[in-house]
């Protein structure tokens, strides 16, 4: 079976998200989504839990009709060893053949585990470098929703009836200035 990884913090899920996993389903049969730095949560950066956006992600496959034996969800924690983060994702997901991503960091990872001059691996999977298809990004949401300014025709119908549902957007806003240790301290 080919399967794909599709890596993110998905904070939260949009629509440019639910854009890369229909392209992702075109040429693979099921997609793996990692929900990246699973413990983070309630903060400025990361406001909302790795269950809130696993529910994010499911209801808005569903609403695109997305057949669930497409795609399985899985939370991840982070490491900041990246020399092994690699290796500690492997531990998370089941075999893929191909990642998808547009991080720069992700895919030095995988190059750094797979593609050493020094080593051949044969099982290496494919990086497929995504390119930003919408003009959408999570912090532009998050922005948006701190501003009080148009949010949610940028997310599916499904992600504004949860953050509505979890007054989300009175969390973003009283945890606007708390201090985000992960962008301070590595060790985190």
């Amino acid at each position: 079976m080919q399967s794909a990884l599709f890596l993110g913090r998905f904070q939260p899920f949009h629509k440019g998200h639910l854009s890369v996993i229909k392209k992702i389903l075109k040429t693979n049969e099921r997609v793996i989504i990692a929900i990246g730095s699973a413990e983070q949560n309630y903060l400025p950066q990361n406001p909302f839990t790795a269950a809130e956006r696993f529910q994010m992600i499911e209801e808005s496959l569903k609403e695109a009709k997305i057949p669930c034996d497409k795609y399985c969800i899985i939370p991840v924690r982070n490491i900041f060893n990246y020399a092994l983060w690699v290796n500690h994702v492997n531990t998370y997901v089941p075999p893929y053949t191909r990642v998808y991503t547009g991080s720069k960091l992700i895919r030095a990872c995988y190059e750094g585990k797979y593609f050493r001059q020094t080593e051949k691996v044969p099982y290496a999977p494919e990086i497929i470098r995504l390119k930003r298809i919408l003009p959408i990004s999570a912090t532009k949401i998050r922005t948006a929703i701190l501003k009080n300014k148009p949010w949610k025709h940028l997310v599916p119908k499904a992600v504004v009836q949860k953050i509505e549902k979890w007054k989300a957007v009175d969390r973003i806003k009283t945890i606007k200035d708390t201090i985000d240790t992960t962008k301070f301290n590595s060790a985190y």
